[in-house]
C-alpha cells in the first residue's frame, strides 16, 4: 500500500507536502482569501510583486494575511520583458520575500490580450536568474522543445499552461503535456486554465508533479468551498496516477469470473 505522506513535491531543495500551489489575485477581500489559503491545504503561494503595496502595514498588506506555514513564491505577473522579469525578482530578493535563494515564479508575457507566455522572452530571463541563483519555475507555452530549453537552462520545474490565463476552459491539449512529460526531465506544473475540480483531477492524472490554480478559487462562487474542492481533486488525481487505471476497451469485461458460477 502507498505510503502518501511520503509522495512529496521537490522543488529547489525544498519539499512540499501539498502538490497544490495557490495565488493570492481577484479576491474579493483579504478574509476570503485567507481562508480559501487555509482551505487548499497548499504549502506555496505565489504573490505578484509588482502589484505589491510596500507602504501598506498591517491588516492593509496583503502579506499580514498569508497563513504563516506557506511559503512565497514571488512572481513577475506583469512583466512583458525579460529585463524587467529579472529586474522584478532581484527586488522580489532584496525584500527577502522567498529567502537567501528563493524559489520564483517566472512569467513574461507576449501581450495583454491573451496573456500568453512568450517563449524567446521566458527563456533569456530563466538563463540570466539561474545564473544570478535563483531557483526558477518558468510559465510556459504547451510546447516541448522550449520547456526542454527551460529544463536544460537550469530551472528547476517548468509549468505549460492548460489552457491561457483565467480562461477555466481545463486542460485543452493533453497530448503536448504528455510530450512535456517526457521531454522536460524535471517537475511539470500545469499552470493556468483550471477550472473547476475534474480538471484539476484531469491533470494529476496524466502524471504532471502539480498544479498552480489561482482564478478558478478566487473567482468562484464560494471560494473557500472551490479551495477545498481543489485540494481534494489534486490528491485523488494523484492517487489514481500512481495506482494505474485499467486500460481502455472497446467492449465490456465482467467484474466477476464466470468459472464456478452455477450451471456453467
Amino acid at each position: 500500500m502507498s505510503d502518501v505522506t511520503e509522495d512529496v513535491l521537490e522543488l529547489g531543495g525544498r519539499r512540499f507536502a501539498s502538490r497544490l500551489v495557490v495565488g493570492t489575485g481577484k479576491y474579493k477581500d483579504f478574509a476570503t482569501m485567507q481562508a480559501a489559503l487555509e482551505a487548499s491545504g497548499a504549502g506555496m503561494v505565489t504573490v505578484a510583486v509588482r502589484r505589491l503595496d510596500l507602504k501598506a502595514t498591517g491588516e492593509a498588506s496583503l502579506l499580514h494575511w498569508i497563513p504563516k506555514h506557506m511559503e512565497l513564491l514571488p512572481n513577475t505577473a506583469g512583466c512583458y520583458t525579460a529585463d524587467d522579469a529579472v529586474r522584478t525578482l532581484r527586488l522580489a530578493r532584496e525584500l527577502e520575500l522567498g529567502g537567501a535563494r528563493p524559489l520564483v515564479k517566472l512569467e513574461v508575457l507576449s501581450d495583454p490580450k491573451t496573456l500568453l507566455p512568450d517563449g524567446e522572452e521566458t527563456l533569456k530571463a530563466a538563463r540570466e536568474l539561474v545564473r544570478e541563483g535563483f531557483s526558477v519555475l518558468p510559465y510556459t507555452n504547451d510546447d516541448p522543445v522550449l520547456a526542454r530549453k527551460l529544463a536544460d537552462a537550469g530551472c528547476v520545474a517548468v509549468m505549460p499552461l492548460g489552457a491561457p490565463i483565467g480562461s477555466g476552459l481545463g486542460l485543452r491539449n493533453p497530448y503536448a503535456l504528455q510530450m512535456i512529460l517526457e521531454e522536460a526531465k524535471v517537475p511539470v506544473i500545469v499552470d493556468a486554465g483550471v477550472g473547476t475540480a475534474s480538471d484539476a483531477a484531469i491533470c494529476m492524472e496524466l502524471g504532471v508533479a502539480g498544479l498552480l490554480v489561482n482564478t478558478a478559487i478566487s473567482n468562484a462562487q464560494d471560494p473557500v468551498a472551490m479551495a477545498r474542492a481543489m485540494r481534494l481533486a489534486t490528491e485523488a488525481g494523484r492517487l489514481a496516477f500512481k495506482a494505474g487505471r485499467i486500460p481502455r476497451k472497446l467492449y465490456g469485461s465482467a467484474s466477476s469470473p464466470l468459472g464456478g458460477v452455477i450451471g456453467t
